[in-house]
């Protein structure tokens, strides 16, 4: 096991009514005047921000509200968040929504501070010293941002998507969880969110770092729990307790505590990031088509792990050598991600024709020659991988 440093501050605050307590949590971190940041009009009509804005008027909290964040946020969100918040002299951002409203205001905290651009975090070129404090209501349980201190954003100019990750800084202070909020979610929507989480782990996952069993377990525990779980809140979206496992599994999978002490790999989800900001898929989607064909390949390459995802997670009993045990846990995987209704494949994502050759560069100017820890990837090998999603 490597050395690491695990910092996780964030109030977590999970249950059925909790978000009638934001008001109360933003005044406990000092919060004078917020800025409540949405998506579409689903928490309007819900009446989620209608409650959330009583819960800080009952708190005499002055707010200003900013909707219209996208899936796939966008840089141009993020410079009219700054623009708004430097110009009512906000001190809090809350997020009510899901990874993607998150990530656009960790993005925001960053840049309303910074004299320059923010897009600079993201381009490598400085790094985030200061920020405004955040919080979440959080109401789909997916992306895992509310317990971590990373975001994604694209750069419409370019189609670039690039992300930040900070230990400290940009951790929400506080992520108000209560799985009645994702009852109305869409099957998709629900499914989208579980692959990204189960692509979550799988990340941290596959290492090549000796001495981890203490994560392995963690991971593959989650992982198994995510895959029983699943099933029941398509087949009720109103089980709570199905809703409430997939809730904090999604903050789990993403906080860092399946990563600690290990070499991470992450070529999956840059794969997939190329293909999201050029063809605009849903990020879960787009990880269900290329996660097993990257397995897949690892088959070939380099097995171990693979089947020790297939013999712990998917309980294959498979007599042959690493390579068939991990085609038969890869093949588990995909008939479980078509069960949710995810693609597996371009054609099924919505994309006949991808263009590869722009994928593969997009892909390697962004993150250089080689990508991924488990396995170097040269622009061969990524080309390979994307041919076989065909």
């Amino acid at each position: 096991m490597n050395n690491f440093t695990f910092y996780s501050p964030t109030e977590f605050v999970f249950g059925k009514d909790t978000e009638l307590r934001t008001g109360k949590l933003c005044k406990e971190h000092g919060a004078t005047k917020v800025m409540i940041v949405y998506g579409g009009g689903s928490v309007v009509k819900s009446g989620l921000l209608d409650r959330v804005m009583k819960s800080l008027e009952s708190e005499n909290i002055s707010f200003i509200t900013f909707g219209g964040i996208q899936p796939n946020p966008v840089d141009t969100n993020v410079y009219e968040g700054i623009t708004l918040a430097k110009n009512e002299n906000v001190d809090f951002l809350l997020s009510v929504g899901g990874g993607s409203v998150i990530d656009t205001v960790k993005a925001i905290a960053a840049g309303v501070p910074y004299d320059g651009d923010f897009w600079d975090f993201f381009a490598l070129k400085s790094i985030p010293q200061k920020a405004l404090k955040s919080g979440v209501v959080l109401t789909i349980a997916a992306a895992g941002s509310e317990g971590s201190g990373n975001s994604v954003i694209t750069k419409v100019d370019g189609a670039l998507k690039l992300s930040i990750r900070t230990d400290k800084l940009l951790r929400p202070v506080f992520a108000v969880m209560n799985p009645e909020l994702t009852y109305t979610l869409p099957p998709f929507q629900t499914a989208c969110g579980i692959t990204d989480m189960i692509a979550h782990i799988l990340e941290r996952y596959f290492s090549n770092t000796v001495g981890v069993e203490i994560s392995d377990r963690l991971a593959e525990g989650t992982l198994m729990a995510i895959i029983e779980e699943a099933p029941k809140v398509f087949k009720n979206p109103k089980d709570y307790d199905a809703r409430a496992n997939i809730m904090w599994s999604g903050m789990i999978a993403h906080n860092g505590t399946c990563g600690v002490g290990r070499a991470e790999d992450w070529a999956s989800h840059f794969m997939e990031h190329e293909i999201s900001a050029v063809y605009d898929v849903a990020h879960g989607a787009g990880l269900a088509v290329v996660f097993p064909a990257w397995l897949t390949w690892m088959a070939d390459h380099h097995p171990f792990k693979v089947a020790q995802f297939a013999k712990r997670v998917w309980s294959v009993e498979c007599k042959g050598d690493d390579k068939q045990i991990a085609l038969e846990g890869i093949k588990c995987f995909k008939e479980f991600l078509a069960s949710i209704g995810m693609p597996l494949n371009f054609t099924e994502l919505g994309i006949p024709n991808p263009d590869i050759d722009l994928l593969v560069k997009k892909l390697h100017t962004n993150k250089g020659l080689t990508v991924g820890a488990y396995y170097s990837l040269s622009e061969k090998d990524t080309r390979e991988i994307f041919e076989t999603m065909k």
